[in-house]
């Protein structure tokens, strides 16, 4: 079973998800939808007062309701209540909001875009540019980021083929590379970049991108050519890929006379580019 995390949006709203694709289909933090509807200052403590009213009155949806994890706001998994669509249709009606029916066609607005996805993958593609465009980053930023998830996408790949698990295997080697280039673990990177749960690459620069990728597609190439069988092995893969890019770095350092790695976001970037603009 694959359960990929992702975040969506509601009216600039974070709302966390899951897409579980052996049911093909989506799981939503129930405390996120209902912050969006109740603007309460407590969801959660509305949630248990609400979930022992339902339980009461004899409610199935609420017992079917599970824990999946998500990451929290300190940027941790934690166990999180989330309900499919068809549940959170059935919870909505309990809760008195007048945004009730636009979030009832935005769930099912993304419900339906993931299984058009799932039959045309380049569906995938056109939606997250668009997305970027509408954030504000530049053309030239998008396209390397697209590349990046196409190239992220080919070095997983090239784990699962090596029979390696996702999870804390894949983060792992991922902090291995990080740490090889940039001298930076995923976590000690993002926190340099003042982030919590955003998506670090969503905060690199052109560049950072870039040198992301070349260590990332290095290690894939790498990997294809030395056959590692251990997890072990892979480690030192990882790490063997991490330094073409860092070599690269170097170089680039040496020449223009400035560090590649900053503390440059996605706020910062959106500034930058509106300022070229201007």
């Amino acid at each position: 079973m694959t359960k990929v995390n992702a975040i969506q949006l509601f009216e600039e709203k974070n709302v966390r998800t899951i897409w579980d694709s052996e049911q093909e289909k989506w799981f939503v933090s129930v405390i996120d939808v209902i912050a969006i509807l109740t603007e309460s200052v407590d969801a959660n403590a509305y949630w248990r007062k609400l979930k022992q009213r339902l339980k009461a009155e004899g409610n199935e949806t609420v017992t079917n309701c599970h824990g999946l994890k998500m990451i929290a706001s300190d940027g941790k998994m934690r166990l999180t209540d989330v309900a499919d669509t068809e549940q959170l249709f059935r919870l909505i009606q309990s809760i008195p909001s007048p945004k009730a029916e636009p979030f009832k066609l935005w769930l099912a607005q993304i419900a339906s875009e993931r299984l058009d996805e799932m039959q045309d993958p380049e569906l995938t593609i056109d939606r997250a540019l668009e997305q970027y465009l509408q954030l504000g980053y530049s053309e030239n930023w998008i396209n390397q980021r697209l590349k990046s998830i196409e190239i992220r996408k080919e070095l997983t790949d090239e784990w699962k083929s090596r029979g390696l698990k996702e999870g804390q295997q894949f983060a792992t080697l991922t902090d291995i590379i990080s740490n090889s280039w940039s001298g930076k673990t995923t976590k000690e990177y993002k926190i340099l970049k003042g982030l919590k749960k955003e998506n670090l690459r969503d905060n690199m620069t052109n560049t950072e991108l870039i040198l992301n990728m070349l260590a990332e597609a290095s290690t894939k190439d790498i990997s294809q050519a030395v056959n590692p069988e251990t997890f072990e092995e892979s480690k030192k893969v990882a790490k063997q890929g991490g330094n073409v890019a860092k070599v690269a770095m170097k170089e680039l350092e040496a020449k223009t006379g400035k560090k590649v790695v900053s503390s440059l976001n996605a706020k910062s970037l959106l500034e930058l580019n509106k300022n070229i603009d201007k």
